[in-house]
Order: structure tokens, then C-alpha cells, then sequence
């Protein structure tokens, strides 16, 4: 834990602030571990049991906007995104450091929290909100110039919010191809122990997105005064073992401390960005469920000895294989990495609050829509042909992928609190298209060109557009019962989309050559 001396000036702290982030966020399924994180109203950890249940009480304030420290500034994100599982999901692992204050909840309880806190607010703004014109007034005086003043907060306006989050899920999805592509370029070589090379892909991507899912340090100044690791430091100096601090008359809520510092974390762009954007574009479902149904058909090569011949009856545990060793690892990646933020947390290093807000944020909108544009251009007029196949078509498509899974994420996982549907939709549909890509590249028809278009849909676009990440995060979040359904069901959905598009040419006329990269 990091020591008293880290804590920030006083006059730093009080222009210290949250994100906004819209309640849909909650429903990524891999940003916040731990307990369950309703979005509190004040956006600050309560110092004292009454402060607590001051702030579990509905407050008169319209619920869009939430507070923070005096004088901060705070995003005003939709609810909406509150659906975002990687940002909904529970920690991995149990910090035992942690033990009086830990408390577990499944992702179906953390929906049922998000779901009452959110009509408890719709009930608490009918009764107070003012006549349709004055409301209206306030609302032109509060987002001028792009931000708006409440009770001394200044709130970022929603639409700059949408671009920062954006924009950082485009500039993290090309990082992310880039990883995954890169990755299984290295991790493919002759006498390789385990072909399906996306494997290691998928279990970094998992690894830093349990590491993200623990970490309380690169993002501690992103909320109120005293920060949790302080708060806790504390408890453990006085020797309380109940999950809170004494000192004098008052108590400090340690697990009021940890709530409202994931509330704060899950609202900020950034974080969004590395959860859903990185971690969700390194990893790929699509690209799993094709290595199951190459492996099943006897289609898998091995570098340095081709495809050799085996019996049929060996083609059930090919398939075992593949999936066993690629949702063990992943899940293995997940764990690890929470177990990393907690071993490593003093010396992981905190991104201060003026560098997120004042420099981070502008530059991921240029580097972001840069690197895109950028993208674009060297594939129309590339340094080399080769690379278009290789890499410059999957940076093309891969925000697109990306954005996709990102708004089918807030659209639809809430529906079913015990089964993701925005993930489940993103990752079934995402192999459908691998495997009509797959099918017109490896068929007897079309030249160079299209070919390279359709390997930069399959690395780009399927790729970011399903995610490993946030599927085993889910898993690990979801209720046992629940999980074992949801997780059998992704993986005998794809496969059976991929048998029905891939399985048709692989038995009849058989795959032939491929010819991006002559």
C-alpha cells in the first residue's frame, strides 16, 4: 500500500474530480472488480457512517448529474454505459489483505443494484425537478461552453465525454490488433508446441484485463480525499479488523471507500478505453472458434510439418483441445493478472488528475482518429503491397469492430441479467462474418486484392468485434449455474454458425491456397 507521503496537496485534492460516466457503462463486463458498484450520487467515498447513509438516501439533485469535490470536474457520461460488462464485472480473486471488507457479488446481482438505483433516482427526480421551461433555462446555463457549475463541480459536457471515449476505443483498437496480429506472427515458428498461435494473444489480453479489474494505483487521484489505499493503511495502523478506521468519534467505511473509488474508475475514458478497446481487440472469440473448427476438420497446419494425416475419431479430442487449453488459459490470464495488481500495487504508478483531463484526453482524439485516418491512407497508397494483407487492412476495419461491440454492449446486455447478450451477439456474429470472410479468401475465385481485403476483415474487423477479455470476465462474474450455461452456449453457437458457413466448402470442394501475401 502506498504510504501517507503519496497523498496529493490540499489544494490539488480540492480540484480533484470523477468522470460522469453514464449508468449504461456498468454493463461492460471487464473494468471493475471487486463489490458491487452502483454509481453513488456524490461520487465520493463517505468519510464517516453517517456520511454513508446520507448517500444511500435519494438526493434532490437530478440524477444526471453526480457530484464530487468541490471545485472538480466530472464527465457526464449516459447511463447507458453502465452496461459494459468489462466494467460491471467482479474481481477475480479475493484480496486477502482485503478480508473484513470483502464482499462478492455475481454480475446479476450487481444489474438488479444498477436497475433499483436507477428508479430510485427516476423517482427522486419526478419529485423534484422544476417546471419543463425552468428546467430548460438551467439546462442552456449549465452545458455553456461545453461544461456546467453545480454545487462548485464543473462537469465536462456529454458530448466532449463521447469523443474522449471514442476516441480512445478507435487509438486502443489499432493497439490491439496490432498486439494480437504481431503476437501470433512471433509465436508462429517450425516444432511450435501449440499451433493455434492466438492463444497467447488471448491470454495477455486477459492477463492485463484482470490486472485493470484489481488496479486501485493509475487511477487513485481520479476521486475524492483521502484516497482508499490511504484509508486503509489506516484501519490497518489502528488495528481494525471490521472493515472500517477509527479515529475519535468517527468511522470511516472502508467498503463505502473501495465502492466509490470502482464507481469513479469505471466513468473515466481512459479506463474504458484500455478495458474494452485494448484488452477487447488483443483478444478474439472468432478467431478461437475458427482454430476449434480447423482442428476438428484436420485443416490445422503445423509450421514446419503441414497437416498431417490422422484418423477421424481423433477429430472430437482436437476439439477438446483447443477449447480446454484456450479457456483454461484465458481464464488463468484473468486470475493472473488480478493477483499482479495486488502484488505489484506499490509500485505501480498513478497518472496525476490534470494529465488524464488536460493532456491524455485532447491527445487520444488526435492520435486516435490520426492514427486512423493514417491507417486509410497507407492502405490506399501503401510503402509495400504486402503489408496491406498483413496489417494495414485490419487497422482499417478494426475501430469498426471495435465501436460495434462497444454499443452492442450497451444496448443489450442488461436485458438478461444472467446472460450477456450484447457480448453473446458480438461474439456469434463476429465468427459468422470470420467465416464467410474465410470461405471467400480460401475459394477458387478472386485475386490478390480482395483476398487481402478479406484477411484484414477477419483480423481487423472479427478480431476487435469479438473479445476473450470481457467473455471470461463474465464467466467469472456470473453465478456458477449461470456461468456454465452462458459459456456452453457461446462456444455451441459459434462453432455451429462456423461448421454451417466453413464446414459447406471444406467438404465439398475443399479450401484452396490462400493468396494475400504472395
Amino acid at each position: 500500500m502506498a504510504s501517507p507521503s503519496r497523498e496529493p496537496e490540499a489544494a490539488s485534492r480540492s480540484s480533484r474530480g470523477s468522470y460522469n460516466a453514464p449508468a449504461a457503462y456498468q454493463n461492460i463486463d471487464d473494468g471493475t472488480a471487486g463489490l458491487s458498484v452502483d454509481i453513488p450520487d456524490d461520487r465520493q467515498a463517505p468519510a464517516t457512517a453517517a456520511a454513508a447513509e446520507a448517500a444511500a438516501s435519494p438526493s434532490p439533485v437530478r440524477p444526471r448529474r453526480r457530484s464530487s469535490a468541490a471545485g472538480s470536474r466530472a464527465y457526464d457520461i449516459p447511463d447507458d454505459w453502465a452496461n459494459l460488462d468489462e466494467l460491471a464485472a467482479t474481481s477475480p480473486v479475493e484480496n486477502v489483505a482485503e478480508a473484513p471488507i470483502y464482499r462478492h457479488r455475481s454480475l446479476e446481482q450487481i444489474r438488479s443494484r444498477d436497475r433499483d438505483e436507477r428508479q430510485r433516482r427516476r423517482a427522486s427526480v419526478s419529485q423534484t425537478r422544476p417546471p419543463a421551461e425552468q428546467f430548460d433555462v438551467e439546462e442552456a446555463a449549465e452545458t455553456k461552453e461545453g461544461e456546467e457549475e453545480e454545487g462548485g463541480q464543473r462537469h465536462v459536457s456529454r458530448l466532449a465525454t463521447e469523443i474522449y471515449t471514442i476516441s480512445y476505443l478507435v487509438f486502443f483498437a489499432i493497439w490491439g490488433t496490432l498486439a494480437r496480429v504481431g503476437l501470433t506472427a512471433l509465436t508462429t515458428y517450425p516444432g511450435v508446441p501449440v499451433v493455434f498461435s492466438v492463444l497467447w494473444a488471448n491470454f495477455g489480453g486477459s492477463l492485463i484485463m484482470g490486472f485493470l479489474s484489481e488496479d486501485r494505483m493509475l487511477f487513485r487521484y481520479e476521486w475524492g480525499s483521502p484516497t482508499y489505499d490511504q484509508l486503509l493503511a489506516r484501519a490497518r495502523e489502528n488495528g481494525n479488523g471490521e472493515g472500517s478506521s477509527g479515529q475519535g468519534d468517527q468511522v470511516i467505511d472502508l467498503a463505502a471507500a473501495k465502492k466509490a473509488h470502482l464507481a469513479t474508475k469505471k466513468t473515466i475514458p481512459l479506463y474504458i478505453g484500455l478495458a474494452t478497446g485494448f484488452c477487447g481487440s488483443f483478444t478474439s472469440f472468432s478467431s478461437f472458434i475458427r482454430d476449434i473448427f480447423l482442428a476438428m476438420s484436420n485443416q490445422m497446419v503445423t509450421p514446419g510439418l503441414g497437416t498431417p494425416g490422422r484418423n477421424g475419431g481423433y477429430s472430437f479430442l482436437a476439439l477438446l483441445a483447443v477449447t480446454i487449453t484456450t479457456v483454461s488459459l484465458s481464464l488463468a490470464g484473468l486470475i493472473l493478472g488480478a493477483h499482479l495488481a495486488i502484488a505489484l500495487e506499490r509500485f505501480t504508478p498513478s497518472i496525476p488528475y490534470p494529465v488524464t483531463r488536460k493532456i491524455l484526453d485532447p491527445l487520444g482524439v488526435l492520435l486516435g482518429w490520426g492514427c486512423w485516418l493514417g491507417a486509410v491512407l497507407m492502405a490506399i497508397f501503401p510503402p509495400h503491397n504486402r503489408w496491406r494483407g498483413e496489417i494495414l487492412f485490419a487497422l482499417v476495419f478494426a475501430p469498426l469492430g471495435c465501436l460495434a461491440r462497444f454499443y452492442l454492449s450497451i444496448h443489450l446486455n442488461a436485458k438478461i441479467a444472467s446472460f450477456p447478450l450484447g457480448t453473446f451477439t458480438a461474439n456469434v456474429g463476429g465468427t459468422a462474418v470470420l467465416g464467410m470472410a474465410w470461405d471467400i479468401a480460401h475459394a477458387r475465385v478472386g485475386g490478390l486484392a480482395g483476398c487481402q481485403v478479406l484477411q484484414g476483415i477477419e483480423d481487423g474487423f472479427c478480431g476487435c468485434l469479438t473479445t476473450i477479455s470481457t467473455w471470461v470476465a463474465e464467466l467469472s462474474s456470473l453465478e456458477r449455474r449461470h456461468s456454465y450455461v452462458y459459456g456452453f452456449s457461446s462456444v455451441a453457437a459459434a462453432l455451429a454458425v462456423m461448421i454451417a458457413i466453413m464446414g459447406g466448402l471444406r467438404w465439398s470442394d475443399g479450401f484452396s491456397p490462400l493468396v494475400c501475401v504472395s
